[in-house]
């Protein structure tokens, strides 16, 4: 029988019930004063780390040595110390891999007395850069704000492919973790270099680190200050069945098929049968149509008419699928859709499902980003193949795991997976594998969030409400679950902000280009609440880096368009008079 997560308390033991209760009605007043981090200096030779570093739990320094300021991640940033390690190093008696927690962490030679966890995304298995910037077109970064930033692999040496989900270790050190393990090293690391320990520590990523984030803040919330989580993927594998039921539901509109598919080496082989390529079920202009006739029915929802659909909870009321996109009558052209197509599009946002109707992920909801590139992607590229959502649920999601990594293909284990028999085992424990999915991937309970209240501790949550693969619906549904338990007190320590049109994280008809490091940093040592963020355009012009340039901005609105980020349920509603392009036009209601 398929199980549910569930969002809320219940089931909480009782004494920990009454605590939040306590909690929720008193206010949190258990709070840390607020303080503002001491900043603190590095001025020794930064090669000289490698063996002076010591004393670190199960750690060995790999190397350390002088990065002079300059352009890191697309940003200006100061010259730091550039130090990588790893933890915890072992020969898995599973699979006969090695593996161990690798990172590196960035120091700058003035420090602003702060450490930042760069949470990654994907399914971890490189370090990246450790900058901590955030944001579609992030304008700056914590390294660049004079944080000491960590960034690590999250466990496991294998970025494109899945198969470390073979050895339990390493899908636990992925789930949770790999945090448990490298904050308490990286703050006594900090603290051998500069003397004294970080007065703040802050953490923060999107997607699978946005999701990491939701499960700090349950599992470690008395470890840090302030997290900041985007597109919170806390339900992934969830949201990997969803993307193979997806693939199923596009193979009936599709118009072509695919005689070969590749592994995770890169072979290209011939499928016995040709399966449907599903990158044909919904062409660019048909999805770009689609957002037209949503923009036609909810662009003035928000006072405006400015081509952009603001107020995105009321569109859902007023948008229908059946009525406002036009039908096909003849071939498909771009103008229209088929009824099958529809069907398909209605099923599609209305969430997974099993043969008996039962929910298996949340529903998505209607919104113009349906146009981008990044839409396609992650609904026709990233569901079929073998290094995202059908390795990671057959291998990492899956107990026990999918065993042959040589003939592994994911196009035909998308359109075989069985949603009655195969979803429920990411609910699943089996041998070794002690822990099921939802129980190293999801946080431990997403709605507890006390161990941060006890703390002080404040978290803000940012989502774009057209993200193809993690449900914006979702994520309003653990605030939801959030507010149950904390009632009134929840807006104190807990904020999310719905991003309009913006995809997976960045792109999309949309303003995607903010800084929420400064608002987190403000609320959480001056106690200055952030009721809204500002967030800018990136359309061409507006930047000389054209990695950091968004193709998909309209060309009628200014390149740079503002607008206010609002703590949800509020909605970015125009004044009535002045710039529609400028947020000072637009107030959080």
């Amino acid at each position: 029988m398929q199980k549910h997560f569930v969002h809320s308390h219940i089931g909480l033991p009782a004494a920990l019930s009454a605590t939040l209760v306590l909690l929720a009605g008193c206010g949190g007043d258990n709070y840390q004063q607020l303080s503002e981090a001491i900043p603190a200096s590095f001025s020794g030779d930064c090669a000289t780390l490698a063996t002076s570093i010591s004393g670190l739990k199960g750690t060995v320094i790999t190397g350390s040595s002088t990065v002079a300021a300059g352009l890191l991640s697309n940003i200006m940033t100061p010259e730091h110390c550039l130090v990588t390690g790893k933890m915890n190093e072992r020969v898995s008696s599973v699979d006969g891999q090695p593996y161990f927690i690798g990172f590196q962490v960035r120091l700058p030679k003035s420090w602003n007395g702060r450490f930042f966890y760069q949470a990654n995304g994907g399914t971890d298995g490189a370090v990246s850069t450790a900058a901590g910037a955030l944001g579609g077109g992030p304008i700056t970064s914590a390294l660049a704000k004079g944080f000491a930033v960590l960034s690590s692999d999250a466990g496991h040496q294998s970025q494109t492919t899945p198969f470390f989900g073979l050895d339990p270790q390493a899908r636990i050190d992925y789930g949770y973790n790999a945090v448990g393990q490298l904050t308490p090293m990286a703050k006594d690391l900090i603290k051998s270099v500069y003397g004294k320990a970080p007065d703040r520590s802050y953490l923060g990523g999107c997607s699978n680190g946005g999701r990491h984030a939701l499960v700090a803040a349950s599992r470690y919330g008395d470890l840090y200050d302030g997290i900041l989580g985007g597109a919170p993927g806390y339900n992934l594998p969830k949201a990997a069945v969803a993307q193979l039921w997806g693939v199923q539901q596009y193979a009936t509109v599709s118009t072509a098929t695919k005689a070969t598919d590749t592994t995770a080496s890169g072979t290209v082989v011939t499928l016995p049968t040709p399966l449907p390529d599903v990158s044909t079920a919904f062409t660019a202009a048909e999805r770009t149509m689609i957002a037209s006739k949503i923009i036609d029915k909810c662009d003035a929802l928000d006072g405006a008419t400015d081509n952009w659909v603001g107020n995105v909870a009321a569109c859902q009321k007023t948008f229908n699928v059946a009525t406002d996109i036009p039908s096909c009558s003849g071939a498909r052209d771009g103008t229209c859709l088929t009824g099958t197509q529809k069907t398909v599009l209605a099923n599609v946002h209305s969430g997974a499902k099993n043969s008996a109707g039962t929910a298996l992920y949340n529903s998505f909801p209607f919104d113009t980003g349906i146009s981008s590139s990044g839409w396609a992607s992650w609904k026709f590229v990233s569901s079929t193949g073998v290094g995202r959502d059908p390795g990671a649920t057959a291998f990492i999601f899956t107990s026990p795991p999918k065993t042959d990594t040589v003939n592994f293909l994911g196009l035909p284990y998308a359109m075989g997976f069985n949603f009655d028999v195969d979803a429920p085992k990411i609910f699943a424990t089996s041998g070794v594998y002690a822990e099921s999915a939802m129980s190293f991937m999801a946080p431990q309970d997403p709605s507890n969030l006390s161990k941060m209240l006890n703390r002080g501790a404040k978290l803000m949550v940012y989502h774009g409400t057209s993200d193809p693969v993690f449900s914006f619906n979702d994520t309003v549904s653990w605030w939801e679950s959030v507010k149950n338990v904390f009632g009134s007190n929840t807006d104190r320590f807990v904020k999310l902000y719905p991003i309009p049109a913006m995809s997976h994280c960045s792109g999309g008809p949309t303003t995607d280009q903010f800084d929420m490091i400064d608002p987190l940093v403000n609320w959480v040592e001056k106690g200055i609440a952030p009721n809204s963020v500002i967030a800018k355009a990136r359309g061409v012009g507006t930047n000389t880096i054209a990695a950091l340039i968004n193709a998909e901005v309209p060309t009628n609105w200014a390149a740079d368009r503002s607008r206010p980020l609002c703590p949800y349920p509020a909605v970015a509603t125009y004044n009535g008079s002045g710039d529609v392009n400028q947020a000072a036009n637009f107030t959080c209601k």
